[in-house]
């Protein structure tokens, strides 16, 4: 079943041909932030941070991106504070790339390198994550470009390494990757107008169990951003871009059972920039947490940051 699920997603995929947009403040018509879960190792909490789909300015392109993210956790489960740091690090390779005036392909291809500060000394993993693949269609577009509608289906291969001891730390989810076959269903509206842009988003993942039995929560994320257009000339562009992103996490399962405090939501305020020259685009983001409930309070979010570098193709 999950064979045919792909198979079907990758011809979706290849059914029309592409063609380019092209406005004074181009926001192409896919996904922000939460899309395209750059540190999808694990299910619940901590490492499943979004940071997503970035590129405003390049509607096709290929490029690199680092994602941080900082938490706190309990050292042990006999210690109220939260004195253990955890480090989520992520370098990807990422592209885009339209096949028809209203349907693109979306992939990306991670690689992870963990670290979290225990009283025994430092525990570090690394090592390529889970692959991400998505198929985008444009549902709605306004005859002005106003406003825009797209629907979005996915699939993430479970190329990482899981780790079935991880599952018994505080955080199950400091993992490569969920070792499951998962699916994402995403819509994305953008509203443009002159320097002004909103995005709104939400998408859902669907987690399904692994070879040893776990299933790591299903996921659900929103967001809200507004864009402003400071610079725009025929070579240079510079947008500045703030706003809010929350998540919501099911709880784990193992061997089909409910796990208790393996649940959470977190929500984050966010600013950021890009800009671009000719081809090349550049773009970094801060989040810091408003708010944060992970793994029962035993974890708590700190902060990301973001920086990544495209070239139009």
């Amino acid at each position: 079943m999950k064979r045919i699920i792909l198979i079907i997603s990758l011809i979706l995929c290849n059914l029309f041909q592409a063609k380019t947009i092209g406005d004074s403040l181009y926001i192409p018509t896919d996904f922000n932030e939460m899309v395209f879960d750059d540190c999808d190792a694990c299910g619940c909490a901590a490492g499943n941070g979004s940071s997503g789909f970035e590129s405003l300015l390049n509607p096709q392109f290929i490029g690199i991106k680092y994602f941080a993210q900082h938490y706190k956790a309990k050292e042990n489960l006999f210690v109220k504070d939260l004195s253990q740091d955890q480090y989520f690090n992520t370098i990807q390779l990422w592209g885009k790339i339209p096949l028809t005036k209203k349907l693109s392909v979306y992939a990306s291809l991670p690689f992870h390198f963990h670290e979290k500060k225990t009283m025994q000394g430092d525990i570090k993993i690394n090592g390529i994550g889970d692959l991400n693949l998505m198929g985008i269609y444009q549902l709605i577009n306004s005859k002005d470009n106003i406003h825009q509608l797209n629907g979005g289906i996915g699939v993430k291969v479970p190329l990482g390494k899981f780790d079935e001891k991880g599952i018994t730390g505080v955080n199950p989810s400091f993992q490569l990757g969920t070792g499951s076959w998962d699916y994402q269903m995403v819509l994305n509206y953008k509203f443009q107008k002159n320097k002004v842009a909103v995005l709104l988003n939400t998408d859902y993942t669907i987690k399904t169990e692994n070879k040893k039995h776990y299933d790591f929560g299903n996921q659900w994320n929103y967001s809200a951003t507004g864009f402003y257009q400071f610079i725009a000339n025929e070579k240079v562009i510079f947008s500045g871009k703030a706003g809010m992103q929350g998540e919501v996490y099911d709880r784990n399962k193992q061997f089909r059972e409910d796990l208790p405090n393996t649940a959470g939501s977190a929500l984050y305020g966010k600013l950021g920039f890009e800009a671009s020259y000719k081809k090349f685009s550049l773009g970094s983001e801060v989040m810091l947490p408003a708010y944060s409930n992970l793994v029962g309070g035993d974890i708590e979010a700190k902060s990301r940051l973001s920086v990544f570098i495209n070239f139009g193709i």
